[in-house]
């Protein structure tokens, strides 16, 4: 059976970024470096003339659907190590005046809605956490872990049990790698 060259991904490496492949992508960049597991027996990934192949070893719906993942996953870790990914978030306090710190690898929230236990989101590794007044900056060459950063710091200061209209008080938000919310 002759493999369709639609189905076959090929991704053009920058000047200044490398690749090491095995079990684990390693790319090595201007920024730094990033990893990720990327091992499936049914997709070969390949480096040929300066391109990352990612070829399906079937020709099944679910190896085309890990063919594209992977696909992204490769485009992901090249912008990350050129450019890097940056998460914005706004903090907002209308009721009480909250503090926000970071403090090792935890933000921590107090005085959230006048609470008295302060409310923590863990930093994932690899990832720098700035707050500027109002403004939380999450940047990260991975763009997994600066995600899960941001959403950590959104999801601790989520409300239940209130009206959503008027108590609008946390943590959101506003740029997600360069999109605006």
């Amino acid at each position: 059976m002759i493999l369709e060259e639609r189905l076959i991904k090929r991704i053009e490496i920058p000047e200044g970024v490398q690749f090491e492949l095995g079990e684990t992508v390693v790319a090595k960049g201007p920024k730094g470096e990033v990893n990720k597991q990327l091992d499936h027996p049914s997709i070969k990934i390949t480096l040929e003339n300066n391109q990352v192949v990612i070829k399906p070893i079937k020709l099944t719906k679910k190896e085309k659907t890990l063919v594209n993942t992977f696909t992204a996953h490769i485009k992901n870790m090249i912008k990350g190590v050129t450019e890097g990914f940056i998460f914005k978030l706004k903090i907002c306090s209308g009721h009480f005046p909250m503090s926000v710190n970071v403090n090792g690898n935890q933000v921590i929230v107090k005085n959230f809605l006048g609470e008295k236990v302060p409310r923590v989101a863990r930093i994932m590794p690899e990832t720098k956490v700035e707050i500027n007044s109002d403004e939380i900056l999450v940047s990260s060459l991975n763009k997994e872990f600066a995600g899960q950063t941001a959403a950590n710091i959104e999801q601790s200061t989520r409300i239940t049990n209130k009206c959503k209209t008027r108590f609008q008080d946390g943590i959101w938000i506003t740029e997600k790698a360069g999109r605006v919310m």
